[in-house]
């Protein structure tokens, strides 16, 4: 069965599940949401860098919901508008269509937020008979899915902790990296992600999805920050890292039982590889690691690029690998809010091909 997919908005995720919508042996694109005036009109394939689709993206979204599209892949940043994006995706779901998304990362659990947010997701997915699902990376596959199947094969453990160590250096997003997170930035300035609450706001929900996975009763979510400054000046696609300002982060999001740190989600983030090197360093250029600590001890790591060889890329298109391959299965599911617990393991498959010689 071929499922026919809308593809909303084509930036930082967007492109690339454009093009592995266009890819997929299951899929059709049935539509493209842009923003821009500029984009309006242009054919899919150009937005992404691939053959012509003959689907010219729009910015009708009544159009694209009245069509018989079965699913809409949604990532639009809703990092500063996160009411909005519930709207949006209400709207879509009232329409009867289904959604994936990569946009409110904590909905990988989906009541996490608690009703503010869940019940409005939950009365439209009932009405229009459509099926959420929140994923990605991370959150996502590489800090849910992973870690309970590695859970698995334990005789008995103490910590599960997931580690994302990655150098933010080529990633060409200066919205989140420069502003967001506040890489470039003086070391007393406070970015939108260092605001009280919002890295447990964002990272909560997979703690508390892996609970629910683990059959686990958290006391309650910590946080742990650290930061370090550039010892000299960095340059970057985004534009220069001054000497002095913030060129590290790392952070810890716990998940506590009985008193200790059972499930951690960890970040290691660097603008330049010198930065921090007492920090965790990757096993390679950088990518994920879970640790598995009891018996017996498990580490795994999980290093990934894109077909230019950037790490740091190839992590944004791993989200929407991850978005696009499971939209076969989320139009299967029963109507409602998903979450990785209620997916059946999500394969390649119809995605082989012979490679170039």
């Amino acid at each position: 069965m071929t499922h026919r997919v809308i593809q909303w908005g084509t930036g930082n995720v967007g492109r690339y599940a454009l093009r592995a919508i266009l890819n997929h042996p299951e899929l059709s694109l049935a539509g493209v949401l842009v923003h821009s005036p500029a984009k309006a009109g242009r054919d899919a394939g150009e937005l992404c860098g691939v053959a012509p689709a003959g689907v010219a993206a729009t910015t009708d979204v009544d159009a694209l919901l009245d069509s018989d599209a079965d699913c809409v892949c949604y990532t639009a940043t809703a990092d500063l508008r996160p009411l909005e994006a519930v709207d949006d995706l209400c709207r879509i779901l009232r329409a009867g269509k289904n959604v994936v998304s990569s946009s409110l990362v904590p909905l990988v659990h989906p009541t996490t937020l608690g009703p503010r947010f869940s019940d409005p997701l939950a009365e439209a997915a009932a009405a229009g008979g459509a099926s959420f699902l929140t994923s990605g990376i991370d959150p996502g596959w590489a800090n849910d899915v992973l870690p309970l199947v590695l859970s698995g094969l334990s005789e008995r453990w103490h910590q599960i902790r997931i580690q994302e160590i990655v150098n933010y250096a080529t990633y060409d997003q200066p919205e989140v990296v420069l502003g967001t997170m506040g890489f470039g930035k003086p070391m007393d300035h406070t970015p939108v992600l260092l605001a009280p609450g919002a890295i447990t706001f964002a990272w909560g929900g997979t703690i508390r999805l892996l609970a629910e996975g683990l059959g686990l009763a958290l006391d309650e979510i910590r946080q742990v920050v650290e930061r370090r400054e550039a010892v000299r000046d960095y340059d970057t696609p985004m534009g220069p890292i001054a000497q002095g300002t913030m060129a590290g982060l790392r952070f810890e999001v716990q998940g506590i039982v009985d008193g200790h740190p059972a499930l951690v989600v960890e970040h290691v983030t660097r603008m330049h590889d010198e930065v921090a090197p007492e920090w965790p360093q990757p096993e390679g250029e950088g990518g994920y690691r879970v640790i598995v600590e009891g018996v017996p001890r498990m580490s795994v790591s999980l290093e990934m690029a894109d077909e230019h060889g950037d790490h740091a890329v190839g992590g944004v298109v791993l989200t929407a690998t991850r978005l696009v391959n499971a939209i076969p299965a989320v139009c299967a599911a029963e109507p409602g809010l998903l979450s990785a617990l209620d997916l059946p393991a999500i394969s390649g498959r119809g995605l082989f091909e012979v490679p170039p010689r």
